[in-house]
């Protein structure tokens, strides 16, 4: 019995394992980064949309000390600054904020600008209704109508004159006022005078030029002059002198027939009354750079003469300087059909030049109506 037991067989087999499974947590890391990576080139772009200027108070935001901002300082509500905060931050700024006027003032300003502007508006348009009254019910403006234009534009009230082929409003090629012109700008005069606004006036000729071109007389001065002759017939109308802010002469740029530069019509007088913004641009660009530095040192130069020509080298004992003695311009009598008054007189120019209204010859000119 023994010798047949041959005892128990214990078979070992190793087990094999494999790797553990780590889950979805490195999907979620990786979500977060890609979120924190979109979010900051969303904010790189949007600094891009942003304006310089609103850069610098963003960057003031960030300047401003973290209790500050969290519990607020003595300057929180009543700041100068758009930005809340108290004290200074202890981070230097190389580029300050200038120190700007309270929103408050700043919104009054604007309400109170914007409310005058549109009452501006609302008196020219009342002007254009009364005018309109005028033209249909006055014996002297009735029979010019279709010559009369009014219209509304971005810079105010525009009145314009138009020509007609057998009804002129100046002398063939000068500046010499008709009867019946005279009599509409005197007309207009008074209602003009009504409303404080400045005006311009434009002067405006057909395409036909004269014989000599552009070299001597021409279409420009020809405009220029026919808008200061309706000037002087405003003026003895009853317009006051100092409402006149421009005088152009615009010659036979802007025509009211594109299609036919040849046109009566075309040859016309604009009278634009403007509003507040329009005289507000104007000034602004008149007085654009007038406290440069380089423009104080002409006007100081102007001012001061003197100063500048003992600057300037002197000649040579052994040689006399013989300055050339330049002709005075001649004053003469002002042309036919121009007002007496002040500023009437005009300056004949030297030798070998046009006079300001040049004489309609069949041989030198042509027969232009500007």
């Amino acid at each position: 019995m023994a010798k047949n037991d041959t005892g128990r067989v214990v078979v070992r087999r190793k087990r094999a394992y494999g790797e553990s499974h780590h889950g979805g947590s490195w999907k979620i890391a990786y979500a977060d980064f890609m979120t924190a990576m979109m979010a900051f080139f969303l904010v790189m772009w949007l600094l891009l949309l942003v304006p310089k200027k609103d850069l610098q108070s963003i960057a003031e935001y960030f300047r401003m000390p973290l209790m500050t901002a969290i519990t607020g300082g003595e300057k929180m509500d009543n700041s100068k600054s758009k930005i809340p905060g108290g004290d200074p931050s202890v981070i230097p700024n190389p580029h300050p904020l200038p120190q700007a006027k309270p929103q408050v003032d700043n919104d009054r300003e604007s309400d109170a600008e914007r409310m005058e502007d549109e009452a501006d508006q609302e008196n020219l348009e009342n002007l254009k209704q009364k005018l309109d009254n005028l033209i249909e019910h006055n014996p002297t403006l009735m029979q010019f109508r279709p010559q009369l234009l009014l219209d509304m534009t971005p810079d105010g009230l525009r009145i314009q004159i138009l020509d007609q082929q057998n009804r002129p409003m100046f002398t063939t090629g000068s500046a010499v006022v008709q009867t019946y012109m005279r009599d509409i700008l005197r007309e207009l005069a008074p209602l003009i005078s009504q409303l404080p606004n400045s005006i311009t006036i434009s002067g405006h000729t057909d395409a036909l030029r004269y014989a000599s071109g552009d070299r001597n007389y021409s279409n420009w001065e020809l405009s220029a002059d026919r808008a200061n002759a309706a000037r002087r017939e405003l003026v003895a109308g009853g317009l006051v002198e100092n409402k006149v802010k421009r005088i152009l002469g615009m010659g036979n740029t802007i025509d009211l027939v594109k299609d036919d530069p040849m046109a009566a019509v075309n040859r016309r007088i604009s009278i634009l009354m403007l509003n507040r913004r329009a005289e507000r641009r104007i000034d602004e660009q008149s007085a654009s750079g007038r406290d440069s530095v380089e423009l104080q040192k002409r006007l100081e130069l102007l001012r001061h003469p003197a100063s500048a020509d003992s600057a300037a080298p002197h000649p040579g004992a052994g040689s006399r300087a013989t300055p050339a003695a330049a002709p005075a311009p001649a004053v003469s009598a002002p042309a036919a059909g121009a007002a007496s008054g002040p500023g009437a007189a005009t300056v004949s120019p030297p030798a070998g030049q046009s006079t300001g209204t040049p004489g309609v010859s069949p041989s030198g000119v042509s027969s232009n109506q500007g």
